[in-house]
């Protein structure tokens, strides 16, 4: 069974973010030489129904079903970054050791675990997380799971629309990243944020 150093559940705007956010450290930073990650991704995403005319840099009128094909395609460049569509049904264990199970029979390890499945429901299995309220949902009976800036507890991370953060995308995304750069850190062992530079002439 293969290890991975974070598993992501959930293959929106926050869990893609995270995933690419993660990847794009390698070269960067000497810690990020053996790490590897994987996106676990349900068939459904509330980004599939949307359509989208406030994203900057995003063009007015985009569905928000292309944009996410785009951005999976996207994080299919990161030759660290695994895609695997998939049902999670439990996960359990805790940071260094936690094993994930799928409705289709698989099973993966990681020593992070990352969960990015929105705000409509929370049916996975194992894992002793608080569920309540949204803060922010417009919309009633809409679920978050208790969390502080993201951290349910050491090694086991919400983000995006489960995370509390408000139904818009560029939120959820911003949420993913924000993640990703504080597992970052962790390893670092100080703060860190990932940014590219064009090279100089």
């Amino acid at each position: 069974m293969e290890k991975y150093s974070v598993i992501i559940i959930g293959g929106g705007p926050a869990g893609l973010t995270c995933g690419i956010t993660l990847a794009s450290a390698e070269g960067k930073f000497d810690f990020m030489a053996d790490k590897k990650f994987l996106v676990i991704y349900d068939e459904y995403s509330d980004l599939d129904k949307a359509l989208l005319n406030n994203v900057p840099a995003v063009e007015k009128g985009t569905k928000g079903k292309d944009l996410l094909e785009k951005i999976r395609k996207q994080a299919e460049t990161y030759p660290k970054l695994n895609l695997k569509k998939g049902k999670v049904v439990k996960a359990y264990g805790q940071k260094g050791n936690f094993t994930v199970e799928t409705a289709e029979g698989e099973r993966f390890t990681g020593e992070y675990l990352v969960i990015a499945t929105g705000f409509h429901k929370f049916e996975i299995e194992g894992l002793d997380v608080e569920v309540v309220t949204h803060r922010k949902s417009p919309r009633p009976n809409k679920i978050m799971i208790k969390n502080q800036d993201g951290r349910v507890r050491d090694g086991l991370f919400v983000a995006g629309l489960v995370a509390g953060a408000p139904t818009m995308y560029a939120s959820a995304s911003g949420s993913g990243a924000e993640v990703a750069c504080d597992i970052l850190s962790e390893w670092a062992g100080k703060t860190v944020v990932v940014h590219d530079v064009p090279d100089s002439d």
